[in-house]
């Protein structure tokens, strides 16, 4: 009687793995591949600001931190008061920055600085929605005593909206030029397989176009004409 034969677990393994390899179907790289064109544009849509926001304060020194504050509180007082006379609503006045810090002395025989007073800056933003009175306000906030006043912007309140002509003019853009790089390559363009927008934050750019605001008395401002960009990505196949 013949001895039976062990079969190597390898050797099956190896029989099994062949078998695979003959019976399975092509893999998605045997494929052949769809001819893509993906081009970016730009689009863009204009609008006059309708509002505008300006940080506004007020800073003060004195011997003591204690002294310090109570002249700044007072003054702070008068400032959010000549916002609400001027027509700004308390909920669109927001405390911004606040800070009590000491002041040094400045020593020229090399011995360590000794702190001889303290200021406290007490700063609030704006938003004005009245962009024709923003020259009487600034004017209004200086003659209160406000010794602080930058960061003025000027923004469209349906910004959004509006940039709705700029995505669509960035499309037909993109669509312009992926035709014409097609057909210098002997194809044509065919269905959207992704499009995407390439979202930016930005502040407001005041262009060339521009009105002054306020009246003849008040601080000239420039509200200027804000540009809103779109910008896509799109890939077509090519046919």
């Amino acid at each position: 009687m013949r001895p039976l034969i062990a079969t190597r677990p390898a050797a099956v393994f190896a029989a099994a793995a062949l078998l695979f390899t003959l019976t399975s179907p092509l893999r998605a790289e045997d494929k052949s591949m769809d001819r893509l064109i993906t081009v970016s544009a730009t689009g863009y849509a204009y609008a006059e600001p309708d509002r505008a926001r300006v940080s506004s304060g007020v800073a003060s020194e004195a011997e003591t931190a204690r002294a310090a504050l109570t002249a700044n509180t007072e003054k702070m007082k008068q400032v959010v008061a000549a916002l609400k006379e001027a027509g700004i609503d308390a909920k669109d006045i927001q405390t911004s920055n606040f800070s009590v810090e000491p002041r040094y002395t400045n020593t020229r025989d090399g011995t360590a600085s000794k702190i001889d007073g303290y200021r406290v800056s007490n700063q609030v933003t704006v938003l004005a929605r009245d962009v024709s009175a923003i020259g009487t306000l600034l004017d209004k906030l200086a003659s209160v005593g406000a010794n602080q006043i930058y960061g003025l912007t000027f923004e469209v309140s349906k910004a959004e909206t509006l940039k709705d002509d700029a995505r669509k003019e960035a499309v037909a853009n993109a669509r312009r030029r992926a035709e014409l790089l097609a057909a210098a390559a002997g194809a044509q363009v065919g269905e959207v397989v992704t499009i995407a927008e390439d979202v930016q934050f930005s502040g407001p750019r005041p262009m060339a176009m521009s009105r002054a605001t306020g009246n003849a008395d008040s601080v000239p401002v420039e509200a200027g004409t804000e540009t809103l960009e779109a910008r896509v990505t799109v890939t077509w196949k090519l046919k």
